[in-house]
């Protein structure tokens, strides 16, 4: 009991991603700056999508829950770490860091389950073209994204709970700029087979369930493209996916080799680039991803800024 009471009341120390100071000023100003682009990139496709009549469909729709995902995704670990750079204290309270825990598996679990319901809906305007208004109608797409949210909750809280019932004793120094599992279970005192077995159910079954959804949808819809006998008709079919696949790959790649191993492999150096990727460098990437590769997003984006130097032109004259 008394070695519970003392977890309670110690904090944590985060760790920099350099302990070389004249490396940390540049890396402040550089993740800064992703930070910004990622907040501004992001947003503007949420933007676009409200703004924008012929953006108005379930692609889209998906498209820009997912945008504001990402927004949150990176808002959960980027401010503290961005602070650390810059601060002698890198402390963060036992409580500070279950929230953050609880908010990254939050995201990083509903955004499994968004990028399935986008390969869900490829599949449908492909395979099924003429049932696709009917199939993927506002309430059964609305259904989709609380689904998602409601399965990355109960997963985060699941891992949360059993995480921080463990005891920590002696040093409480985490390898990794923000809270994360495999390092909280690197410091407990106790034996952590259980919760290595609840990582392995829980959230490899999450992640694994939510990819061989993905999978299913792309085996569907390369087969369905694989028939089309136009050229141009199978390019286009294809350049609807790219993007998605994309993000899918990068995303699930990182994540399952962060978490689907052995403890003992756990709290390495390489793993603060592995967390990057996914929770600094995919949220970055999403909004170039979708928009460079997509004519519509560019167009509606243009005609945004149209009409936004339009508005402001007769007070600059």
């Amino acid at each position: 009991m008394s070695t519970v009471n003392q977890t309670l009341n110690t904090d944590f120390t985060l760790v920099d991603l350099t302990e070389k100071p004249q490396l940390k000023l540049l890396l402040f100003v550089l993740f800064f700056l992703m930070y910004i682009i990622t907040l501004i990139g992001n947003l503007s496709i949420i933007v676009a999508y409200k703004l924008s009549p012929n953006l108005q469909n379930p692609m889209y729709f998906f498209l820009s829950n997912f945008s504001f995902l990402e927004m949150f995704y990176i808002s959960s670990t980027a401010p503290k770490m961005l602070a650390n750079f810059l601060s002698e204290n890198k402390s963060i309270s036992f409580y500070g860091c279950a929230a953050q825990l609880y908010c990254v598996l939050l995201l990083a679990g509903t955004e499994f389950y968004i990028l399935a319901a986008m390969a869900y809906d490829r599949y449908n305007a492909i395979c099924h073209p003429l049932l696709y208004t009917v199939i993927m109608r506002k309430i059964a797409c609305i259904q989709l994204i609380v689904g998602s949210w409601a399965i990355g909750a109960t997963n985060a809280l699941i891992h949360t709970t059993f995480t921080f019932t463990l005891p920590y004793c002696g040093s409480r120094k985490l390898n990794s700029f923000f809270c994360d599992i495999p390092v909280l279970l690197k410091l407990a005192c106790k034996d952590t087979f259980l919760n290595e077995i609840i990582v392995f159910i829980f959230g490899g079954g999450m992640t694994v369930g939510s990819l061989i959804l993905t999978i299913i949808s792309y085996v569907k819809i390369i087969s369905t493209i694989l028939n089309i006998h136009s050229t141009s008709g199978r390019k286009k079919a294809f350049s609807t996916c790219t993007s998605h696949l994309i993000v899918v790959t990068i995303f699930y790649g990182s994540v399952i080799f962060m978490y689907l191993r052995p403890k003992s492999s756990y709290g390495k150096d390489e793993d603060k680039l592995v967390n990057i990727m996914y929770t600094i460098i995919t949220p970055l990437l999403n909004p170039f991803i979708y928009s460079l590769r997509n004519k519509e997003v560019k167009i509606a984006m243009k005609k945004i800024l149209n009409r936004m130097a339009a508005a402001l032109m007769p007070h600059t004259t």
